[in-house]
Formats: structure tokens, C-alpha cells, sequence
């Protein structure tokens, strides 16, 4: 079967109308499903096809994306309140064996140091970090947001960036 210019318009015509391969196939006589799909494949046809079961549920869909959209919260906002809060408490320095489950297990410093220590602090429930922390723990995905305010740094922070 080789694909001649009156069956690629009828192909075209009929993909676009949302017809499923088996259809045109049908239609058009003599070819399979399968070359249509690779046909429409190699012409860079659309593959978001409406199937039957896919339109009857459109408006089911369309009105859970809009709920969904609504009661969902993404990574940045769940975080963004911390982001605004710039007074975090003071450090507490500890050793491993000074951890327990309400402290910051953030380390600071290389574990062959002998200056090494976690960071101590208060650490939020149901997370292993404290509020600063949890921002560099907890980035959103695909890409690492740039520090804006270089100025309210704190010093050791500061170091974390360059070295890193």
C-alpha cells in the first residue's frame, strides 16, 4: 500500500475532525490502523485525539481541574510564610548524640571537622529542620531560586552559598 496525495488529504481531513485510526482506516480502504497511526506519526499530526469516553467526560474533568486548581497549593506557597519571616531564632549548636526530635538536624561544617555540630534549632513537625533551613531543604522542582536580599544573609549562610 503506498500513501498517495488524495489519501494523506483524506488523512489529514479526518484526523482533524477527531476520527480514531481504525475509522480512517476504514474510510479511506485498503491500509490498516497502524499505517494510519504511523502515517499521522510522521506527518506531525496532533495525538490529542478526543475519544468517545474522553468527551462524555469533559465537563466531569474540566470541573475537578477547577477545583483542583483551587484547593491545590504548590511547593512555593506551602513555604512562601517562611520565606517572609526573616527572624528565625538563634543557633543551638549540638553534637549527634544531643539530637532529639524536636531539633534541627541541618549539619554545619564537614562530619571529619572537629568544629562539626547540627544546627539545633526548633525544628517545625513533621520535618527534620528548623524554619531556615527547610527553605534549602525543600526547593521547588526544576530549578533553585536565587537569594534576592543579599543583605539580611546571615554570615554563615552566606559561606553555605559560596561554597556550594
Amino acid at each position: 500500500m503506498s500513501w498517495d496525495d488524495h489519501k494523506v488529504a483524506k488523512l489529514k481531513e479526518l484526523w482533524g475532525k477527531g476520527n480514531t485510526a481504525s475509522q480512517i482506516a476504514e474510510i479511506i480502504g485498503g491500509i490498516t490502523r497502524n499505517a494510519v497511526i504511523g502515517k499521522a506519526h510522521r506527518l506531525n499530526l496532533s495525538a490529542k485525539i478526543k475519544t468517545r469516553s474522553a468527551a462524555s467526560n469533559q465537563n466531569f474533568q474540566s470541573s475537578l481541574m477547577e477545583k483542583n486548581i483551587k484547593t491545590r497549593r504548590t511547593r512555593k506557597s506551602k513555604f512562601k510564610s517562611l520565606i517572609i519571616e526573616k527572624d528565625f531564632e538563634p543557633e543551638n549548636p549540638k553534637q549527634l548524640e544531643e539530637l532529639d526530635e524536636n531539633s534541627c538536624k541541618w549539619p554545619i561544617g564537614h562530619p571529619n571537622e572537629k568544629s562539626f555540630y547540627f544546627c539545633g534549632r526548633s525544628s517545625l513537625k513533621d520535618f527534620s529542620y528548623c524554619k531556615l533551613h527547610l527553605l534549602y531543604a525543600y526547593q521547588p522542582k526544576g530549578k533553585k531560586e536565587e537569594v534576592d536580599d543579599k543583605a539580611d544573609i546571615p554570615n554563615f549562610i552566606e559561606k553555605k552559598i559560596k561554597s556550594a
